[in-house]
């Protein structure tokens, strides 16, 4: 059964960092595309970062030069550096792990972890 675990969300004053973490039990993690979505109240939710099985990345316009995606396919986990963190950056962010084959997609998605951004 696939579960990916998000964790690392919380409370944290504007300018600040968080690091989200992702821990997926997936097979053949290193061949999937990893990706950071999230979903501010009220709002679907957005794709936010992009860590290709490759590991090419990329960003939405919002959070270049704030965020960095990451991945350690030993650990089967993702990661998203927050750094310079703004009001607008709360919301609930979600993991996703997305592979495309010739007949089939696969896409799961994790639970969620609430980053809120206030003084």
């Amino acid at each position: 059964q696939v579960r990916l675990v998000e964790s690392g969300g919380g409370l944290v004053q504007p300018g600040g960092s968080l690091r989200l973490s992702c821990a997926a039990s997936i097979s053949i993690f290193s061949a999937y595309a990893m990706n950071w979505y999230l979903q501010a109240p009220g709002k679907e939710r957005e794709l936010v970062a992009i860590i290709s099985s490759g590991g090419s990345t990329n960003y939405v316009d919002s959070v270049k030069a704030r965020f960095t995606i990451s991945r350690d396919n030993a650990k089967n986990t993702v990661y998203l550096q927050m750094n310079s963190l703004k009001p607008e950056d709360t919301a609930v962010y979600y993991c996703n792990a997305f592979r495309r084959l010739p007949n089939n997609n696969y896409d799961y998605w994790g639970q969620g972890t609430q980053v809120t951004v206030s003084s």
